[in-house]
């Protein structure tokens, strides 16, 4: 099968994004496994496949496919690269601003300018079961034991699990070794993704993140926010942050509970091809 796709990135976390609006689109496990590969694929983080919305209100429904071929349920980064591709493509009928479904749920983009993209991401989820976390009650920091060692977290769902540490210094954290323990604990059911937080101010922060299924990116949209939340929920930031990752600079808005968190940063288009699967 000839297939044409778009290469996309936001913050260097990297994505193939398929149109799938007019034509489905049908890969298995070891086919989206071969386009992930960095040799001889196309390479990402995350692979993209936008199909029409099940509400008609919305414009359109993307489908998060990770490097490993597991689907996932939200991704902040890609939902910006989807709103900035459907903008360019005429699908918005000329709406800057527009529903997006997820199998996270529902995000609003709003495109006004497809440089900085803005994102609504919904209200974070903190009941434990519905991360889901195994927890007795909800908290806002949980011990975790890995190894026979307790580590503090906090743990939010942006439509996709999270857990947040919170180190001294994410230039020598250990996320290599930590990430994947944390991912596997035996206390997230559906795993989890694993940020690493540096808290510099009240308004600034820094962050690594080993995501699920596909290891550490150069960026993480959802684990930016659930970072920002975890941080306002303990009492360390205010309510707008500018997020530091390797691969540039995110601003988080969380105003408290009850709210959705809005994200806003680059969306660039890399090229577009052809490849057959």
């Amino acid at each position: 099968m000839r297939l044409a796709f778009t290469k996309m990135e936001g913050l260097g976390n990297d994505f193939m994004v398929i149109d799938a609006m007019q034509s489905p689109v049908q890969l298995n496990l070891d086919a989206i496994r071969r386009l992930a590969d960095r040799r001889r694929g196309v390479g990402f983080d995350q692979l993209l496949v936008i199909e029409p919305a099940k509400n008609r209100s919305n414009v359109a429904r993307f489908r998060i496919y990770n490097a490993d071929g597991g689907e996932v349920e939200q991704c902040g980064n890609g939902a910006r690269c989807v709103g900035r591709f459907l903008m360019e493509a005429g699908r918005t009928d000329g709406r800057t601003e527009f529903s997006l479904e997820t199998l996270g749920g529902e995000l609003v983009a709003d495109v006004h300018d497809i440089h900085n993209v803005r994102v609504n991401m919904g209200i974070p989820i903190l009941e434990p079961a519905e991360i889901p976390f195994e927890a007795h009650q909800r908290a806002v920091s949980y011990k975790l034991d890995v190894n026979g060692k307790h580590h503090e977290i906090g743990a939010v769902s942006m439509g996709n699990p999270h857990a947040i540490l919170d180190v001294p210094d994410i230039d020598i954290a250990p996320v290599a070794e930590l990430g994947p323990e944390i991912e596997h604990h035996a206390r997230f059911p559906k795993r989890t993704n694993v940020g690493f937080a540096q808290w510099l101010d009240r308004g600034r922060m820094r962050l690594r993140v080993f995501e699920r299924g596909t290891g550490e990116t150069l960026a993480c949209g959802t684990g930016a926010c659930a970072a920002v939340v975890w941080g306002r929920l303990s009492g360390w930031l205010d309510e707008r942050v500018e997020v530091a990752l390797a691969g540039g600079q995110l601003v988080i808005s969380w105003q408290g509970e009850g709210q959705p968190v809005w994200m806003s940063g680059p969306a660039n288009r890399v090229y577009d091809g052809h490849m057959n699967t």
